[in-house]
């Protein structure tokens, strides 16, 4: 996503000040989607016009309305010749109920209709409520850690107004975590931050807390100023802030170095501070020793996450195997699962998550995409046909079907051109069987995972040959087995390397040949006793794939 910026802009011989908030577009970040909505008067719905309406379109789309936005539809690239202005023109119209004069043409390469743009950002979107007059109440919609200034909020001020040159006065108050500190700072973006003397009604902006700890800053939040002789009133309340999303897909971090566990730690707590939608609790395995277990909003969100880790805080991971949250239900109580090894071996019932999914996509490729869905247990409940030759259709699939491989086979099937999103909807029951993994009869338990009872043996064969194919030869066997309940479904061996003991001999009794081969074989059995696999980083990647 890009920064937010402050942008100046002459309208009829009067300056008008307009704060812009960038968000990204992918169904993972819906969440912050949200935020930047909910920080804004108003929003531009910025379509392909070669590519048309999206899934993500329409989610986002829907979102803004439901929040009472003034929405502006702008189509983009209509300098390009295969774009199609009339057909998502017509498309846009019947989906959200838009005038066809309403929406807008643009070329944000050549320039063309930019103008327009910010002239209706000016004439339909309503200036920011609120009176400067009253006191501070400045909403967190994002944040970042700073090494000298400590946690810097960025925060659209909906009330009242905050001036450096009263840092000595008034000190900030945070609503949520209760917390107060002096300020070091404030401005706004151009889109660099830039410090400014006072931040007033109506304004996007940055506040330098000065606070070291991420952990008392929280998105959502309300801020406000207080001193000695200006307390706060006992009926001041925060602001709305916004609802905490619930993860749906969880990793194991677990750091290749056992010495970097704290320094994990710390990073996970300063990545926090800017993405709170992610979750993070320690756990340890047998295998891979201390690490987090974390919680995302998908795939893609888990990561990018691992890959931050990585360029910023130079934290090399072991991800394990994605799982989802499972609920287990005994003696009429329902215990929330986040790690597989954690079911207990008795439960009345065990539920999975389901999603609602909706996929747009050309006609031609509507058959392909109803067997992919199939083959993953998903459920058909609409199918809608758009103007333009393209197809809306809606599913239900078990979030567990959804994150093994699926994104990947639907581009797959459709060339390309299938798009998708998504949104929870609820736990269904689920009859699920665990697959552990042993190796040289030694359980590995970041590799256990939970598959339906019809796919059970298919999965374990194709579990034994990816596991079969990524381990590296030792010197000794190493025997792949893949079980549920302690009886062994699938099997590989992966041949060790072997010396040829007898090259040198030359003719002889055969004895002297079987006794060399004989010491062979009692080495290698040995070394099989004492011998250690080191498993690769992507063996647990590469099971998204099975």
């Amino acid at each position: 996503k890009l920064a937010p910026v402050r942008l100046l802009y002459k309208y009829r011989q009067k300056e008008y000040e307009l704060n812009m908030i960038d968000t990204p577009g992918h169904v993972d970040f819906s969440y912050e989607v949200s935020r930047s909505l909910s920080s804004c008067e108003g929003a531009i719905l910025l379509v392909d016009a070669t590519q048309g309406i999206q899934a993500q379109t329409l989610a986002h789309g829907k979102l803004a309305q439901s929040l009472g936005l003034t929405i502006i539809p702008v189509l983009n690239k209509v300098d390009l010749p295969q774009a199609r202005i009339e057909e998502v023109t017509a498309d846009l119209s019947e989906v959200f109920g838009f005038l066809p004069d309403e929406i807008l043409t643009i070329s944000a390469k050549t320039g063309t209709g930019v103008e327009n743009v910010l002239e209706k950002i000016i004439t339909r979107i309503p200036a920011p409520q609120g009176e400067e007059k009253n006191r501070l109440r400045a909403l967190i919609f994002d944040s970042i850690y700073d090494e000298h200034q400590g946690v810097i909020a960025y925060v659209k001020i909906v009330e009242g107004k905050i001036a450096i040159q009263e840092k000595e006065r008034f000190h900030l108050k945070f609503l949520a975590t209760k917390t107060e500190n002096n300020f070091l700072e404030i401005g706004y973006f151009t889109p660099q931050r830039t410090v400014s003397s006072t931040l007033s009604t109506g304004e996007v902006g940055f506040i330098a807390t000065g606070l070291k700890d991420p952990t008392q800053v929280r998105i959502g939040d309300t801020i406000t100023i207080i001193s000695k002789d200006y307390p706060l009133p006992a009926n001041f309340s925060p602001l709305p802030g916004y609802q905490e999303l619930k993860p749906m897909v969880y990793f194991g971090f677990f750091p290749k170095s056992g010495n970097d566990f704290e320094r994990l730690k710390v990073a996970l707590e300063k990545l926090h501070l800017n993405d709170s939608s992610f979750s993070y609790s320690p756990e340890s395995s047998k295998a891979l020793g201390h690490g987090f277990r974390l919680g995302f909003l998908g795939l893609l969100h888990g990561e990018i996450i691992k890959e931050r880790l990585f360029r910023e805080f130079n934290l090399d991971l072991i991800a394990t195997t994605p799982n989802v949250e499972y609920q287990c239900l005994i003696n009429n109580k329902i215990i929330e699962i986040k790690n597989i090894d954690d079911i207990p071996s008795i439960y009345t019932e065990l539920r999975e998550p389901w999603m609602k999914l909706v996929i747009f996509t050309p006609e031609n490729y509507v058959g392909p995409i109803i067997t992919l869905c199939q083959d993953k247990r998903a459920v058909m409940s609409d199918m809608i046909y758009h103007q333009q030759q393209h197809t809306q259709m809606h599913w239900e699939m078990p979030l567990s079907e959804m994150i093994v491989n699926f994104y990947d086979r639907l581009k797959s099937v459709s060339s390309g051109f299938a798009n998708l999103d998504y949104s929870f909807s609820g736990f269904r029951k689920f009859d699920g069987k665990k697959l552990t993994v042993f190796i040289n009869q030694e359980p590995v338990d970041a590799l256990s995972v939970i598959v339906a009872k019809e796919k059970i043996d298919y999965f374990a064969r194709v579990m034994a040959q990816k596991l079969k194919s990524i381990i590296d030869r030792q010197q000794f066997e190493v025997r792949i087995q893949i079980a549920h309940n302690g009886k062994i479904l699938a099997s590989e061996t992966v041949s060790p390397f072997r010396k040829d003991v007898i090259q040198k001999l030359y003719g002889g009794d055969r004895t002297r040949k079987d006794k060399l081969l004989e010491a062979q074989k009692k080495g290698k059995k040995k070394m099989k006793q004492i011998g250690k696999i080191s498993l690769p980083d992507d063996v647990f990647v590469s099971f998204y794939k099975i």
